[in-house]
């Protein structure tokens, strides 16, 4: 197959027998004709119905491994089966894409600063009684763990606390795209902060560092209560800024370049 050449332009490739065969599964896979858990045909009933070799079969297989939609087993009892997208993998890609434009994590917690409020905006004009209800829930579970001298300096249990409060804020904005992009920078800030040994976005020192923050999290839920669209949005840029000054003190943030290999 030769390439297609365009007179204005550079060559363009045509597509490897491979990545058409990966490209008609993952369109398997987003249209939901495939589903999370179900595995795919044999590879000889695969390559008969693609007219392909072997090697040409799992060329295709490690495409799709790769973006992380497939999970290959060897072996008599093996085979391929669908797996959920991870957004971890877009996360990595993306972060290594900023490092290597030296972008400094306070540029990336600058974006997040961007979505996030204005995703609370969205979650309060939209809100619904569920979504209040899991919010006053993981509130009442930070209340626990701040009261608790068991759990006070469990940095695990705070750090996954508060960042299920930060992904039910995007979750139920009501809007996927940002809920996306944000989760993407998120993990992209996460995979930086624990090569520095940092648990959490949110970083309190104090007992009542942990209650103003836990505070400023039961503010926000009475603005989406509410359905003050605007002051939900104004009062999580104003504590995502606070957090922000905390987390990357000084010239810190604004000179440490994102680093996944560090």
């Amino acid at each position: 197959m030769h390439p297609h050449r365009d007179p204005a332009g550079p060559v363009l490739r045509a597509p490897k027998t491979a990545e058409l065969i990966a490209s008609y599964i993952r369109g398997q896979v987003v249209r939901g004709d495939l589903k999370t858990g179900d595995s795919l045909p044999s590879e000889t009933v695969l390559m008969e119905m693609f007219g392909v070799s072997r090697p040409t079969l799992r060329e295709a297989f490690r495409i799709l491994e790769a973006e992380s939609l497939i999970s290959v087993r060897r072996g008599a009892r093996g085979g391929a089966r669908v797996v959920s997208p991870d957004i971890a993998v877009a996360a990595r890609y993306v972060g290594l894409l900023l490092q290597m434009s030296g972008t400094t994590i306070a540029d990336v917690y600058e974006a997040r600063m961007a979505i996030e409020p204005a995703a609370a905006g969205l979650l309060a004009a939209r809100r619904s009684q569920q979504d209040l209800d899991d919010l006053n829930a993981c509130v009442e579970h930070l209340v626990g763990l701040v009261e608790s001298d068991e759990h006070f300096r469990d940095a695990d249990a705070w750090s996954q606390a508060t960042q299920r409060f930060h992904d039910l804020i995007l979750e139920r904005a009501g809007n996927r795209t940002l809920a996306v992009q944000a989760g993407v920078l998120r993990e992209v800030v996460a995979m930086h902060l624990s090569t520095v040994v940092m648990r959490t976005l949110d970083h309190p020192d104090t007992q009542d560092q942990f209650r103003k923050l836990v505070r400023s999290y039961r503010k926000l839920v009475l603005l989406i209560d509410a359905g003050d669209a605007e002051g939900a949005e104004r009062h999580w840029r104003t504590h995502m800024e606070v957090v922000g000054r905390k987390l990357l003190p000084g010239d810190t943030g604004a000179k440490t370049v994102v680093d996944l290999f560090a």
